[in-house]
């Protein structure tokens, strides 16, 4: 037995030095990493460097769907991604109609933890940076590679889609998505940027447990930075949200008067929540029923006031009700068909297939 020992503890050893190696550290300038290997740095500012383009890739953590809307944006995502959590919200799952291999893939429970990410053998996983500790850190002390990314605002898109240039090996498609984003923004703001700024307030509606809740983004969030960018004043200011969703009553929604009120809903038609609430009569005194300015924020199979691809969408929509004097020829079936065009390479017939069917508060 002693022999025996003697001669497995060289070859464990001889194994452990053969294994590829990731580091989640700086590399020295005086380092070079191998020719082969790839450099990272993520939306927590660490360097990752894996040593060779990643092939088996898997997304995990809340939000998923995001993630994955995002990483799909790269036409090689599709061959690279071996598993992933729920990529759906609601009956919506858009991976499935874009990924002929999704029923293939594994699919991760949504508290699935580090041994069962570990036994799909990843060389890599991305997930939501507020995630590190509680998902990521488990996972990495097995010893493997996370990358961390953001996509909650409009900011962090840019740094977002050029981190995952990396990953997927496509930095050209990582600026041409960028370039699609800004191109949008700019020219929103161009409009907008001289007219007067209507009062807005946007609710998200939330029946969960059969109580209903109306409630308002923190100003930081994207639903927020999307009423300023398209032109509106967010009324909810003075609430103070916090981190999250805060909850506010009817009487606090009525004291805002606001000009133009937008309803969120992720779980239920938002058109038929807004209809609901113009047939609800304590809501006949609010002044947006009143002069018919109660929308429901638009979506297709999912909501477009989220920090999804979808959010510009949003903008763009969202603009046109905000200003329809400013956007008079907005035509938003035409800015949906070039938007899954130039983004998922998807053409006319599949948006009229699998998305425009899906519309919720999209079209007049």
């Amino acid at each position: 037995m002693k022999h025996l020992l003697l001669l497995v503890l060289p070859f464990a050893l001889f194994l452990a030095a053969c294994a590829p190696q990731t580091t989640t550290t700086p590399v020295p300038a005086t380092e070079a990493p191998a020719d082969n290997s790839v450099k990272i740095v993520d939306a927590l500012n660490r360097q990752i460097v894996l040593p060779a383009a990643p092939k088996r890739i898997i997304l995990t953590g809340k939000a998923l769907f995001m993630i994955a809307d995002a990483a799909y944006l790269f036409p090689g995502a599709a061959d690279k991604v071996i598993g992933m959590g729920d990529a759906g919200q609601g009956p919506g799952n858009f991976i499935k109609l874009v990924d002929p291999n999704y029923s293939h893939k594994a699919t991760l429970a949504k508290d699935a933890g580090a041994e069962q990410v570990a036994a799909l053998q990843p060389d890599l996983v991305i997930i939501k940076s507020y995630l590190a500790e509680s998902v990521g850190a488990p996972i990495e002390a097995l010893g493997i590679p996370v990358v961390y990314i953001d996509f909650e605002t409009p900011e962090q898109y840019v740094r977002d889609l050029a981190i995952l240039g990396k990953v997927f090996g496509d930095e050209t498609r990582a600026a041409e998505v960028a370039s699609f984003y800004k191109n949008k923004m700019d020219e929103i703001a161009a409009v907008v940027k001289d007219a007067p700024k209507p009062r807005v307030l946007v609710l998200y509606y939330n029946d969960k447990d059969g109580n209903v809740a109306f409630n308002v983004p923190p100003m930081s969030w994207i639903q927020t930075q999307m009423v300023e960018m398209a032109g509106g004043k967010p009324v909810w200011a003075d609430a103070n949200p916090a981190m999250g969703w805060t909850q506010v009553t009817l009487e606090q929604i009525a004291a805002w008067n606001a000009d133009q009120i937008f309803v969120i809903s992720y779980f239920k038609s938002p058109t038929e929540v807004v209809d609901g609430l113009k047939a609800d009569p304590n809501w006949q005194a609010i002044r947006a029923l009143k002069e018919n300015k109660l929308y429901a924020f638009a979506t297709d199979l999912y909501s477009w006031d989220q920090p999804d691809p979808r959010w510009i969408l949003g903008l763009t929509w969202l603009a046109g009700k905000i200003h329809p004097d400013l956007f008079p020829d907005l035509d938003m079936t035409a800015e949906v068909e070039n938007f899954y065009q130039s983004l998922y390479g998807r053409d006319k017939v599949f948006v009229e297939k699998n998305i425009v069917p899906t519309f919720k508060g999209v079209l007049p």
